[in-house]
C-alpha cells in the first residue's frame, strides 16, 4: 500500500510540473489552482509514504517518477525532443527507481 501511495505522489508531481507550463507564470487562474492543488496532494502523499519508508529512498523515487513522467509528458504534450540519447537517460533514471524499490524493505 505504501508503495502505491508513493507512486500516486509521483503522478501528482508530474501533474504539477507540467501544470507550471500552463499557468504562464501563475497568471492564469484555473491552471494555477490545478497546479497548486497537485503540488499539495503530491507533498501530502509523500509525507504519508515517509511514515513507512526511508526518506532517501522515498524522495529519490518520488523525484524519479516526477522526472521520468515529466520528460515523457513534455515529449508527448509539448513536442519536446525524443532523441535516442534523451530516451536512454530517462531509461537510466527508471532503472534507478526500480533498483531502489527492489533493495528497500517494505
Amino acid at each position: 500500500m505504501v508503495w502505491g501511495i508513493l507512486f500516486l505522489a509521483g503522478l501528482f508531481e508530474i501533474c504539477w510540473a507540467v501544470g507550471l507550463k500552463y499557468t504562464e507564470g501563475f497568471t492564469r487562474l484555473w491552471p494555477t489552482v490545478g497546479t497548486v492543488t497537485a503540488m499539495t496532494v503530491s507533498v501530502v502523499l509523500l509525507g504519508l509514504a515517509l511514515k513507512h519508508l526511508p526518506v532517501g529512498t522515498a524522495y529519490a523515487i518520488w523525484t524519479g517518477i516526477g522526472a521520468v513522467g515529466t520528460a515523457i509528458a513534455g515529449m508527448v504534450l509539448l513536442g519536446e525532443s525524443a532523441s535516442l540519447a534523451r530516451l536512454a537517460c530517462i531509461g537510466l533514471i527508471a532503472t534507478g527507481i526500480i533498483g531502489l524499490k527492489l533493495v528497500t524493505p517494505q
